[in-house]
């Protein structure tokens, strides 16, 4: 916007300048005393000059052949409206804007570098900042697994002695049941000596009654 306003004051100044313009290789004296900072002494010795040595090449042969006419004064009589061989300052006052945006491009370029660079810098970083909000997602979803894994582990270690103590009930039923079946296995054994013993003495009787018989 400032580019384009620039340019648009430029454009009327080259056309007011243009109806305004005194050539100095041309104009009476009475026409170059219209140019701000061009007195009845300036405008004489321009016309003088001008006789004397033949139209003047450009602004700077102006300034050096034309006494009281220094670099500053010459920049501002152009300014106001005084060309010389039909340049001054329409072309001058045009550069000015260009080289004005042109700075001002310089200046803005390095910002635009940076905006430039950050967008750059906030796209690559985009699918970093994508995957660590996964990674958080996914850690929220699997905390409750987590503390259930950890509460299955603390349930488990609070089982353990209760399980160590049915093993060794187990255990020590086992050993009862092994005892008790060998008591049984011997009370058997015993129960089968009676019997053998019994029927023994039964053949023991037997023989006898037979021999008392005999005799």
């Amino acid at each position: 916007m400032k580019k384009i306003l620039a340019a648009v004051m430029a454009f009327f100044a080259m056309i007011s300048i243009a109806f305004a313009a005194v050539d100095a290789n041309t104009a009476s004296q009475a026409d170059l005393e219209t140019i701000k900072g061009i007195g009845p002494a300036i405008s004489a010795r321009i016309v003088e000059e001008r006789k004397k040595g033949g139209p003047f090449k450009d602004a700077s042969d102006l300034e050096q052949r034309v006494k009281g006419v220094g670099e500053e004064n010459i920049k501002k009589m152009m300014a106001a409206g005084l060309t010389v061989g039909g340049k001054g300052a329409p072309a001058a006052a045009a550069a000015a804007p260009k080289a004005d945006a042109k700075a001002d491009a310089k200046k803005e370029a390095p910002k635009a570098d940076m905006k430039a660079d950050a967008k750059a810098d906030a796209k690559k970083d985009a699918p970093k900042a994508d995957m660590k909000a996964d990674a958080k997602a996914d850690a929220k979803k699997d905390a409750p697994k987590a503390d259930m894994k950890a509460d299955a582990k603390a349930d488990a270690k609070k089982d353990a002695p209760k399980a160590d103590m049915k093993a060794d009930a187990k255990a020590d039923a086992k050993k009862d049941d092994k005892k008790a079946d060998a008591k049984k296995d011997e009370k058997k054994a015993d129960a089968k000596k009676d019997d053998k013993k019994a029927d023994a003495k039964k053949d023991d009787k037997k023989d006898a009654k037979k021999d008392d018989a005999k005799k």
